[in-house]
């Protein structure tokens, strides 16, 4: 039996959680550079959360300590604890699961997120319904962008133009190490790609407020869609006087971890954007609640990620399907130098558009080989 409450999620009774299977989901990368440190492996976790109705819900998560200060260990010890606290328990109660997991442990948003992802996994496949659908959304056209990370102007600029010759029409670019040569950076990409392609910046909090007003003032003539995250969060008292002089629209990334966060850069006027991604976020329930504050103040959203493989992307495609405001798809994680693929279904990539699966739920799972090599704690 199916009910629907105000906030239209389904709960369903006689779902109850048997036991929880906890992955390492360490995917080998090339490295990837941004400006606050170098990844070599996507720090995956995955996990599997059985029910009494013989149905499995999967959530992925990817550790980026440099932003939410979890590594993959601390979201493996973290999800063993969250296993063990929900077992026995109705897994169609989303708000009520997740609220014991903020009861348990402050912050962790990171490895909260997968859990999150495994109940509306879980609903959405007692409903009989892609993600998407069970969350009131239809289909889309959604672009992805394609980022190049931080290296030497020349080699960024010949990736760049790679990009293009594979038919990629929007490129994100990493910068915040250095303003002056990422100028350099940004006026060679730009030669090299022509004014047709689109591009977006992201310093990542790499720039003091100095050096983010006069990078940006002088991006002025390349034609830069929106500059994420330019300073540190505790600079966050800078950004309205930074957003009323630079000539490039700034979108909080760091900045925004929940819809308090977004309510308090809206009231300051200090954001043109916001970034919404699960594991800052701790799951789609609070991203909800950014995506509305957010709406309610003409905000316009991005769907971003961290490295999460493509079962995690499926779940971001859902939600950006789901909910109106997201205008803008960060959405490329899994082609960051992954040198595997360990998924089997999801989303598929036709150029930089995103094609949704319409089987239930997610509509992803791990590719059982892969998982063969990965470290397995069973709850």
């Amino acid at each position: 039996m199916i009910q629907t409450d105000s906030n239209n999620l389904s709960i369903f009774n006689h779902m109850q959680i048997t036991h929880t299977d906890v992955y390492r989901f360490s995917i080998p990368m090339h490295p990837f550079t941004i400006a606050t440190g170098t990844m070599h492996y996507a720090q995956n976790v995955l996990i599997r959360v059985f029910t009494t109705e013989e149905l499995v819900g999967v959530g992925e998560c990817s550790a980026f300590p440099m932003i939410t200060g979890e590594t993959q260990g601390t979201c493996f010890e973290m999800a063993q604890e969250f296993a063990r606290l929900w077992k026995g328990k109705d897994a169609g109660q989303l708000e009520e699961r997740m609220q014991e997991l903020h009861d348990l442990a402050a912050f962790n948003t990171t490895i909260k997120s997968a859990f999150d992802m495994a109940l509306h996994d879980l609903a959405a496949k007692q409903a009989g319904l892609p993600l998407y659908r069970f969350l009131n959304g239809e289909k889309k056209m959604m672009e992805t962008d394609l980022t190049i990370g931080i290296g030497e102007p020349e080699q960024m600029a010949g990736t760049a133009a790679s990009y293009k010759k594979k038919g990629v029409g929007i490129i994100k670019v990493k910068l915040g190490k250095d303003g002056r040569q990422d100028i350099e950076r940004i006026r060679q990409i730009r030669a090299a790609v022509g004014e047709e392609i689109g591009l977006r910046i992201d310093a990542n909090q790499g720039w003091d407020y100095e050096t983010a007003l006069a990078t940006l003032t002088a991006l002025a003539p390349f034609n830069i869609q929106f500059c994420e995250q330019p300073m540190r969060f505790w600079d966050d008292d800078k950004l309205p006087a930074l957003k009323k002089l630079s000539p490039v629209p700034l979108m909080a990334d760091e900045s925004v971890f929940s819809h308090y966060d977004a309510q308090r850069l809206i009231r300051a006027d200090a954001c043109t954007y916001i970034n919404i991604k699960l594991a800052k976020s701790g799951g789609i329930l609070e991203a909800k609640k950014i995506h509305d504050v957010a709406t309610q103040h003409g905000i316009p959203c991005m769907m971003g990620g961290m490295l999460e493989s493509r079962i995690a992307l499926s779940a971001f495609a859902h939600v950006a399907a789901a909910f109106s405001n997201i205008r803008f798809y960060d959405m490329d994680t899994c082609m960051l130098g992954h040198k595997v693929d360990p998924v089997t279904g999801g989303v598929q990539y036709r150029g930089g558009l995103i094609e949704l699966p319409d089987t239930p739920g997610i509509g992803a799972d791990a590719d059982e080989e892969f998982l063969k090599t990965c470290e397995r704690v069973r709850v």
